[in-house]
């Protein structure tokens, strides 16, 4: 089975630990980005993964491109083009102090990318699903339409499509990002989401929760899943449901609802010690869309979903490096982590 991804791969620099920037000496130097995330997740659980972006042919390009290789990605369908590789400055949070992410993304290769950049036809030649986030369509009109062309082809396949939907305020407003996911809704098969995304992107809400306050609720949660498969026809909804206590300390958990059966399953949730939280709802995005590709059922995919992504936010960097195994010891736990004998 093979799974293509596209967005934008970035470098990603951090100060130590959790130092502050205002105090840092010096930068760690990794790489990550949504798809990437994804792609690099399922090449770990032994698919075949590609990722597709537009990078430029210099040395930091290179590195880029490297780091997906390292964990058997197929980097063979990455235009090479442009001058700059875009970056994200992470300062991560502990307990009541919150993260900080601050873009410096602006005319990156991909943010200049053209449609003509892009075979996709000859791209999803032997491919079974594609996935791609909210956030590459944010980088511009014009990744809007590679996005709208790269989901028409996969269509035309018969490529099964999914989306995160990812609203990010700094990327693009409210209206902008509901024109342009509105477009491209059409074409996904699997949706995922969260809290807050649906609400940002769709105006579409559940009641009666409060997700600072460490309260959820399951029918909300429902509601929303069946008004986004209503609105869009999508074949499953999944929501990663977050209670944060602090930037240290969340409840993660998650619900998968198949529209077919009208099933909606809610994994069992996880007190989760964050070691780094970037790239948690990525690693929730491999895990279903390996655990669906593999027939798991409803309630399985969701666990097995929600476990991969608990174990992601205790490594550091974007990918998540967790094999299929593991992944299932503790989907079949108590969801301690704890060795059971």
């Amino acid at each position: 089975m093979k799974v293509v991804t596209f967005g934008e791969l970035m470098v990603r620099l951090q100060p130590f630990n959790y130092e502050r920037f205002v105090q840092a000496n010096s930068l760690e130097f990794t790489f990550g980005g949504g798809e990437a995330n994804v792609a690099v997740s399922l090449a770990n659980y032994g698919l075949d993964a590609a990722f597709v972006t537009k990078l430029p042919a210099h040395a930091i390009g290179q590195a880029a491109v490297n780091s997906l290789r390292r964990y058997g990605v197929d980097t063979s369908m990455i235009t090479r083009g442009g001058d700059r590789v875009g970056i994200y400055y992470n300062e991560k949070g502990a307990s009541q102090r919150g993260s900080v992410c601050i873009y410096d993304r602006a005319n990156s290769a991909i943010q200049l990318a053209q449609p003509s950049d892009f075979d996709w036809d000859k791209i999803f030649e032997g491919v079974d699903w594609f996935h791609f986030t909210g956030i590459t369509p944010a980088l511009g009109a014009n990744v809007v339409e590679i996005c709208l062309e790269a989901c028409k082809a996969a269509k035309a396949h018969g490529v099964k499509i999914s989306c995160d939907l990812n609203y990010r305020g700094k990327l693009w407003t409210r209206e902008q990002a509901r024109e342009a996911m509105t477009k491209l809704c059409e074409y996904v098969d699997v949706c995922i989401s969260n809290e807050e995304d649906a609400k940002d992107v769709f105006g579409i809400e559940a009641e009666a929760t409060d997700i600072y306050g460490g309260k959820l609720n399951a029918e909300g949660y429902k509601s929303v899943a069946k008004q986004l498969a209503d609105k869009f026809h999508f074949e499953k909804v999944a929501i990663t449901l977050r209670e944060s206590h602090n930037a240290s300390e969340n409840g993660w958990s998650a619900m998968l609802y198949d529209v077919a059966s009208n099933e909606y399953c809610f994994s069992k949730k996880y007190e989760l010690k964050i070691i780094d939280r970037v790239g948690g709802g990525d690693s929730f995005g491999g895990g279903l869309i390996y655990a669906l590709l593999n027939g798991k059922s409803t309630q399985d995919a969701v666990e097995f979903a929600v476990a991969a992504s608990a174990l992601k936010h205790t490594i550091e960097g974007d990918y998540n490096m967790m094999t299929v195994s593991e992944v299932e010891k503790l989907a079949g736990g108590d969801g301690s982590g704890r060795i059971q004998r």
